[in-house]
């Protein structure tokens, strides 16, 4: 059964409230343009109200942040509050997801490439958040792939395709039973001693093409193109990247996610791939922890979010 603190999150958007849900127990709310009104809930959910000038904003039964001078508020439903490092990760992707459609605003693009799509997860969010342009996902994976074609039935400018993207066009055994970690690449062994699931052994053989080859599909129709690629591949983003060729110099921003901490045989550092993105003309807009070891608290891998600032808008 839903608690009230759930269902009052589900009614906010009706008076104009964007809610952003971080996961169990948090969420982030934001209004533009004028204070919050009162909202009231059980004892053991919250009250939001808002707050005099100068002082914090208060929940009673939960608790709720102010978000520098944004605007908007950080609200999490135990009192004893939530696991930090979950809660830290859960921000991190909101604020990850925040940059990207700001920057998609910004430099005009009309077209996402979403490499490594899983069900759909990343689309959903973009269009959550407002991105209204054409995105075309590519999942390789026959389970996996059903569910992002059914996420994607219903929206004329999301555009699915059965493939992965690589260096070269060929077919490849790719494993499976990893959840959204699949990969091209073996395990290594650190990440064997981090997830049980790589444990298993499962693969299927899939298509790969080359982006490069892709594009003209994709771009097909659209005036003026001026795409994004993002790229969540599992260690296999360089390739996904080598696959574009010069056709890369199209791209006006992308996105990778880039491992400290290597998870899969083969898959380069975070140094060498934030290198060859530079090399071909992309600078760091913002970098966002994806995964951390709860005992170091190192970072495992980061989202990196690049854009050609010879590609931004003139003034």
């Amino acid at each position: 059964m839903q608690t009230l603190y759930r269902r009052l999150l589900g009614l906010m958007p009706r008076i104009g409230v964007q809610v952003t849900d971080l996961g169990p127990g948090a969420a982030v709310v934001s209004r533009r343009g004028g204070p919050y009104r009162g909202i009231r809930a059980d004892k053991d959910t919250w009250v939001l109200r808002r707050a005099r000038e100068g002082t914090g904003a208060a929940a009673g039964g939960g608790s709720a942040v102010r978000l520098g001078d944004t605007g908007a508020l950080l609200l999490t439903e135990d009192a004893d509050g939530p696991d930090e490092r979950r809660l830290q990760l859960a921000a991190a992707e909101y604020l990850c997801t925040q940059h990207v459609t700001a920057m998609l605003e910004l430099y005009g693009v009309n077209c996402v490439f979403d490499v490594g799509a899983n069900a759909g997860q990343y689309a959903r969010r973009l269009r959550r958040l407002g991105y209204t342009g054409r995105i075309a996902s590519f999942e390789p994976t026959s389970q996996t792939f059903a569910r992002l074609e059914e996420a994607a039935a219903d929206d004329p400018d999301w555009r699915v395709f059965r493939c992965g993207l690589g260096r070269e066009e060929t077919t490849a055994e790719i494993h499976t039973g990893w959840n959204t970690m699949n990969s091209l690449l073996p395990a290594s062994d650190y990440g064997k001693g981090r997830y049980g699931r790589f444990a298993k052994a499962d693969t299927e053989e899939i298509r790969v093409r080359r982006l490069d080859e892709v594009m003209a599909e994709v771009l097909d129709g659209l005036p003026a193109p001026r795409p994004y690629l993002k790229m969540d591949t599992q260690g296999y983003d360089l390739e996904v990247f080598a696959g574009g060729g010069e056709r890369i110099a199209e791209f006006v921003g992308m996105q990778s996610e880039v491992a400290v901490l290597k998870l899969y045989e083969g898959s380069p550092g975070m140094g060498e791939a934030v290198a060859v993105y530079e090399a071909a003309g992309f600078g760091i807009t913002g970098v966002y922890p994806v995964t951390r070891e709860a005992t170091t608290g190192r970072v495992i891998e980061f989202d990196c979010v690049m854009m050609r600032a010879d590609a931004a808008p003139v003034p």
